[in-house]
């Protein structure tokens, strides 16, 4: 009988994130959103939508805690968006929607 040969660590995660894909999951944003937005926009915006769309990508929409935050939540639109792809790993945001 001829047995594995034993596997590395490594090569066993990268096999375990082939199997499962890199974190793709609405619920995860939204449970980790504070933490991948930071205290500073997270203080100011709160995730009440995601919307998965066909190619894979998140349109999500945040809303402003006050109102007067919203103007200031639209310049950093760029900088959220770039979060939530370096949490994901790849370009998974589609757009992004600001209400009030």
């Amino acid at each position: 009988m001829r047995r594995a040969r034993p596997q590395a660590l490594a090569g066993a995660i990268g096999t375990l994130m082939q199997m499962f894909g890199p974190r793709t999951s609405d619920a995860d944003l939204m449970a980790r959103w504070n933490e991948i937005m930071g205290p500073e926009i997270a203080g100011m915006a709160q995730l009440t939508s995601i919307k998965k769309t066909p190619n894979k990508q998140f349109n999500i929409a945040i809303r402003a805690v006050n109102p007067a935050f919203a103007l200031q939540l639209s310049y950093m639109t760029q900088d959220i968006k770039q979060r939530i792809d370096k949490y994901f790993g790849y370009a998974a945001v589609a757009k992004i929607i600001i209400r009030k």
